[in-house]
């Protein structure tokens, strides 16, 4: 009676593994596989953007009132909104100016030379990656929701995955067999998705937290003074609040400076706290003053702020540089990689039923039914929308 009844609790685990794998398979592997590339989208807008790449030397870099100098006087008419630190040495610095209308526009700087290599507008691979990922292009109330919905299922196959799989912790260092293609790719799938088992609970996870805070659970954000607008300060005024914020925090290593016309100048970077976004940490200056109006301490944030803050790094692995985000884009591809076996497992399964000639991969069609039509309209009308969409507002 018991083996009988955990039998059949098996099956009814399948049930739902399979329909989550097969239904869902187009639609989940085009959010994977963009996740997965949205990982290295800055080192893809490196290789082909050539105004972002610089060559490192050994002397000190420039200083940021140097860069942002550099910046206004390519664009004096424009209004400096952010200046960003090279992600790795052979980036350039980032600033985003403001035309006074539509979305920003980029300026990479030499760090060394504070000199201007070149602009670009506002659309590139990673803002492309982020937005189609993030929410398919559509407005983020609608889409965020619906794209992190998926994290529930990927959860649920996760759980059905390890309940059908008997005595899966044997499978680690089980070799695939040969034989047929079922046998050999339900083998790549078991062992792929046993190595990746951290990997699929922290994405899943992480995912259903986006969902949470899209629903109305999203952390509360720090509130900043209100002081009057400037004109942005640059050279010698923007080096001094620099000194400033350092005296603040001197483990502040500043990533990002933000040039408000309400809450003065926000200087943004990693700390004391680990795991957290650079927004965590930082000072915000008013420049006519000089003073310290805030200062943010990734230490002293809530457990539900920190939860907030620890999402975007763990979720694509950023928090440890380029090895973390090596090991994130192979998992992520072994993610995607199991989403496309368990079609080809589905469809090589029914071929063996049916004991017929047919197409299984035409039989996998016909078991995904009204799903695989949503699955490629999600994508097509994603990539239908993506010229209007990432030109807008970050």
């Amino acid at each position: 009676m018991g083996k009988a009844h955990a039998k059949k609790g098996r099956s009814l685990w399948w049930v739902v593994h399979s329909w989550i794998g097969l239904k869902l398979s187009i639609f989940l592997t085009f959010i994977l596989a963009t996740g997965t590339l949205a990982v290295f989208a800055h080192e893809i807008d490196w290789l082909v953007t050539p105004s972002m790449r610089v060559s490192p030397r050994p002397e000190p870099i420039a200083s940021w009132g140097a860069l942002a100098d550099a910046v206004t006087r390519a664009a004096p008419q424009a209004r400096l909104q952010t200046l960003y630190a090279p992600i790795d040495p052979w980036f350039a610095a980032e600033a985003w100016v403001s035309l006074g209308k539509g979305a920003p526009e980029r300026i990479f700087v030499d760090p060394w030379t504070a000199e201007v290599t070149g602009r670009h507008g506002w659309a590139n691979v990673h803002r492309f990656l982020r937005q189609v990922h993030r929410h398919l292009m559509l407005p983020t109330k609608i889409g965020i929701p619906l794209v992190s919905s998926l994290a529930l299922l990927l959860m649920l196959s996760l759980i059905s995955g390890i309940v059908t799989y008997k005595k899966w912790w044997r499978g680690f260092f089980r070799a695939p067999r040969g034989g047929d293609t079922r046998r050999l790719t339900g083998d790549l799938h078991r062992l792929i998705g046993l190595w990746s088992l951290w990997f699929v609970a922290l994405i899943a996870l992480t995912g259903v937290w986006y969902l949470v805070e899209t629903l109305g659970g999203n952390a509360q954000v720090p509130e900043l003074p209100q002081v009057a607008a400037g004109t942005p300060p640059v050279g010698a005024r923007l080096d001094r609040l620099v000194a400033i914020a350092r005296r603040s925090d001197p483990k502040l290593d500043i990533r990002e400076i933000r040039f408000t016309p309400e809450h003065g100048v926000i200087l943004l970077g990693q700390s004391s706290a680990w795991l957290v976004r650079d927004r965590a940490n930082g000072a915000a200056i008013d420049p006519a003053t000089q003073r310290v109006i805030a200062r943010l301490d990734g230490r002293n944030l809530s457990v539900h702020q920190r939860l907030s803050e620890m999402a975007d790094p763990l979720h694509f692995g950023t928090f440890g540089g380029l090895w973390t985000k090596v090991i994130w884009f192979l998992f992520g591809a072994a993610l995607t990689a199991m989403a496309v076996t368990g079609t080809v497992i589905y469809a090589t399964r029914l071929t063996k039923i049916a004991r017929l000639d047919a197409n299984g991969w035409k039989l996998a069609w016909r078991g995904m039914g009204i799903w695989a039509y949503i699955g490629i309209a999600l994508v097509l009308m994603a990539l239908a929308l993506t010229p209007g969409a990432i030109g807008g507002a970050s």
